[in-house]
């Protein structure tokens, strides 16, 4: 076990380095200038597209926009931006919290070539449907030369998108709290995820377009309740992360002190795990909607990273900073401390009940991620039996190490980002010129009215 441990802390630190961190943020800015501020530009269209505006249920794909918006919120808004930020903070100190603002930023650019391209270059299974996703995007967009790195990515993605992390988090927090087995923690969850994934990504989306948004409020309630009560400590806290972030001395954790570099690369890091933009798991869910307009979906699936690391992993981070329990414990019992910390004893049960939706969630969404890349690989027949592989990783994920699961998660995630920019960055003109065509049209057809 030894020998496994120290393989993945290799592994992490020859895949994780600033060439993959200017690879992320040199992408988003990119991708944010080229389009000329998008994000920022066409958030009002986004939101109607969302509300179900344009959907049309007779259009290729199998699920609305909005559900496969919530289908990868559900992946991305769960342990990382509850456990990953502890951790981002302990490794890296108040001024990782900074870069992880700049990552999800830019990370709305890069969410809206990905996924644009992801519909843009589909293709079709063996049954008929309409397949998207960094390694389809990777194969039809660039052609046979592309294929090794289209294997790549689908490689690490079914290794990167068994929800260890989720399962591993999960489990310490009901053996710290309430003395359950690991093992029996995993296996629980390998019923209930077992149940609904199943039946697809149909029933994937049906679920989480009802769980995610009920989740997300109830985070959001609760961390502004716990940052008003200790208000006073948030002008200190927003000093040290902006002071950390460029060299000054951080506060908390093992984070003092740390080079700028490390502060750099962990914020990165952490973001990228949490809002995934870059990775290329988003496109995959994204590329199953229903819709002719690749970049109405690319319009819809640039919100979340805002949603995710702007918004709620800002809130988790100024939790913990705030209520001074961020020199103790590590990962999620470190932000289960915070709440409780802020509202009592009922402030863990709140966030133990968030914790459970948001580890579920994402384990359902990350099914369908390497089941994906599986089909892939191996062909829908062989590649369905994959689910078996990803259920049983369930209960065995809750009885690793957390050091090694996080250097599992993070290097595939590396590796799956390297053949998703590649592809956007050499498809870039593709997008910009799907973009030009769309809203030419939109403003042609509110011209006609």
């Amino acid at each position: 076990m030894e020998a496994f441990d120290n393989f993945w802390s290799t592994a992490v630190d020859l895949a994780w380095g600033m060439p993959l961190v200017i690879l992320l943020i040199g992408a988003g800015l990119f991708f944010t200038l080229v389009s000329r501020f998008l994000p920022l530009r066409s958030w009002r269209h986004s939101i109607d597209i969302m509300r179900g505006k344009y959907d049309n249920p007779d259009e290729p794909g199998e699920i609305s926009h909005f559900q496969a918006l919530t289908s990868a919120l559900s992946a991305t808004l769960g342990m990382g931006n509850i456990a990953g930020v502890a951790v981002a903070i302990a490794m890296g100190g108040p001024g990782s919290l900074f870069w992880m603002w700049v990552a999800g930023l830019v990370g709305m650019a890069t969410k809206y070539f990905t996924c644009t391209l992801a519909v843009l270059h589909r293709k079709k299974d063996d049954l008929g449907v309409d397949q998207g996703g960094p390694m389809y995007y990777l194969e039809v967009g660039l052609g046979k030369w592309a294929k090794p790195l289209a294997i790549l990515f689908a490689i690490c993605g079914m290794i990167g998108c068994l929800a260890l992390f989720q399962v591993n988090q999960l489990s310490g927090l009901m053996e710290s709290d309430y003395g359950i087995n690991p093992i029996v923690t995993g296996s629980i969850c390998m019923v209930l995820v077992g149940v609904v994934i199943l039946g697809g990504i149909v029933r994937v989306g049906k679920v989480t377009e009802k769980t995610v948004p009920a989740m997300f409020i109830l985070y959001v309630l609760s961390s502004l309740i716990i940052i008003a009560i200790n208000y006073q400590q948030v002008p200190e806290v927003i000093y040290s992360i902006f002071s950390a972030a460029f060299g000054g001395e951080s506060l908390v954790g093992a984070g003092a002190g740390l080079a700028v570099r490390e502060v750099i690369v962990t914020g990165v890091k952490r973001a990228a795990f949490s809002n995934e933009a870059g990775i290329g798991t988003a496109p995959m869910a994204h590329g199953a909607a229903k819709t002719s307009e690749p970049v109405r979906e690319g319009l819809i699936a640039m919100l979340g990273p805002f949603l995710d690391t702007n918004i709620v992993c800002t809130l988790t981070g100024l939790v913990l900073l705030t209520s001074g329990v961020a020199t103790q414990e590590d990962g999620v019992v470190m932000t289960a401390n915070a709440f409780q910390a802020g509202m009592g004893i009922a402030g863990r049960y709140v966030l133990t009940v968030i914790i459970l939706l948001f580890s579920i969630t994402t384990m359902i969404s990350y099914s369908y991620y390497s089941l994906k890349c599986a089909k892939y690989l191996f062909g829908r027949k062989i590649g369905q039996q994959y689910v078996y592989v990803y259920l049983v990783s369930l209960p065995l994920a809750a009885i690793l190490d957390p050091g090694t699961v996080v250097n599992i998660i993070d290097t595939c995630f590396a590796l799956m980002a390297i053949p998703t920019l590649t592809g956007a960055l050499l498809m870039s003109p593709v997008v910009l010129r799907a973009t030009r065509d769309y809203f030419q049209r939109m403003r042609e057809r509110a011209i006609s009215r």
